[in-house]
C-alpha cells in the first residue's frame, strides 16, 4: 500500500512538473552505485575502446577521455559531459561541457574564466575558506566531492580543505578523481570516498603525492581500474608504472580514450596508461 501511495504521488509531481522537464532521469532512475556501501561478487567491468568521442554510447556505459594533464572528459549515454580539472582549454573541437570541476593548487586545475555557457562549475576549494560541499544530482549522474587539505602556494604551511576530491556515481559506477592529491586521505575521508570502481590518480611522484605514498592509497582503494594522470614525463611513468607491477596488472594503450560499464570485474586491479589527446586532434584514429 505504501509503494502504491508513493506511485500516486510521483505521477502528480510529474504532472505539475512536466512543462519544464528537460532532464533525462530522475534519481530513482539511475543505476545505483557501490560507493558508500560494498558489495561482493558484484559483477564487474568491460572495457571497450571506441573510435571518436562522439560516438553514441551503450546503456549502462560510461566514457572517459583523457584530454591532457588531469583533464579526463566522462560522457554518459544520455549525453551528459563533465570535464574534471578544467583549466579553459580542451581543444580545438567545440564543446560546452554540462559540467566542470575543479582544483586551485596550480593553474594547470583551473580557471578564473570559465565559459558562461558551462551550466554548472563546481570548485574544490570555496572562497570563504570552508569546505567545499557538492552533491549535484543530474539525474544519469550524481557529482559529489570530499574536501582535501593542500600546501600553501610558497611550501610554507598548509591550506586546509583547499582541493577537493570529486566522486561520479553513474551507471552502477563509482568514478573517482584524486585531483591534485597532497595527502593520504585519512579514515574518515577514506570513508566518504567509499568503494571506488574506476580511480584518477596523479603519479608525478613530487607534485603530488611521492610515488610509494601514492601507490599505498591505491593498494587502500583497491579501484578495478587505475587511470594514471598528472605525469610530466615518460621517467615519472615508468618509476610508477615499476612500484605497481607486482599488485597491479598493467596495459599501456595507444588511445585516447575508454569505455566502462559495469559486466565482469577484472581478476585483478588494472593500470590502464592512457595517451592524452586534445579534442579535436586525431578524434578518428585515437
Amino acid at each position: 500500500m505504501r509503494n502504491f501511495v508513493r506511485h500516486i504521488a510521483r505521477l502528480a509531481l510529474a504532472c505539475l512538473l512536466l512543462p519544464g522537464m528537460a532532464i533525462a532521469q530522475s534519481e530513482a532512475d539511475r543505476r545505483p552505485s557501490h560507493c558508500i556501501a560494498l558489495v561482493e561478487n558484484v559483477p564487474g567491468l568491460e572495457v571497450i575502446w571506441r573510435a571518436g568521442y562522439r560516438d553514441p554510447l551503450p546503456e549502462h556505459t560510461v566514457r572517459l577521455n583523457y584530454i591532457d594533464h588531469s583533464m579526463y572528459l566522462l560522457q554518459t549515454p544520455g549525453g551528459l559531459n563533465v570535464i574534471t580539472d578544467y583549466n579553459g582549454f580542451t581543444g580545438p573541437a567545440a564543446l560546452i561541457p554540462d559540467v566542470v570541476t575543479m582544483n586551485h593548487s596550480h593553474t594547470t586545475h583551473w580557471t578564473a574564466n570559465p565559459d558562461p555557457a558551462i551550466p554548472h562549475v563546481l570548485q574544490g576549494w570555496d572562497d570563504t575558506g570552508a569546505p567545499a560541499d557538492h552533491h549535484l544530482d543530474l539525474g544519469e549522474m550524481l557529482v559529489r566531492n570530499v574536501p582535501t587539505d593542500i600546501r600553501s602556494r610558497y611550501g610554507s604551511g598548509v591550506e586546509p580543505d583547499g582541493n577537493s576530491i570529486f566522486i561520479f556515481e553513474v551507471a552502477g559506477l563509482c568514478i573517482g578523481h584524486l585531483g591534485h592529491l597532497h595527502h593520504e586521505p585519512n579514515p574518515e575521508q577514506y570513508a566518504a570516498i567509499g568503494r571506488l570502481d574506476v580511480v584518477m590518480a596523479p603519479i608525478d611522484g613530487g607534485m603530488t603525492l611521492p610515488t610509494e605514498v601514492m601507490i599505498r592509497v591505491l593498494q587502500r582503494f583497491r579501484a578495478s581500474i587505475v587511470l594514471p594522470m598528472h605525469w610530466h614525463s615518460g621517467n615519472s611513468l615508468d618509476r610508477f608504472l615499476a612500484g605497481v607491477a607486482n599488485d597491479f596488472r598493467i596495459e599501456r594503450r595507444e588511445e585516447r580514450m575508454l569505455e566502462v560499464s559495469l559486466r565482469d570485474l577484472p581478476s585483478e586491479p588494472t593500470v590502464i596508461v592512457l595517451q592524452p589527446r586534445f579534442l579535436g586532434f586525431n578524434d578518428e584514429g585515437q
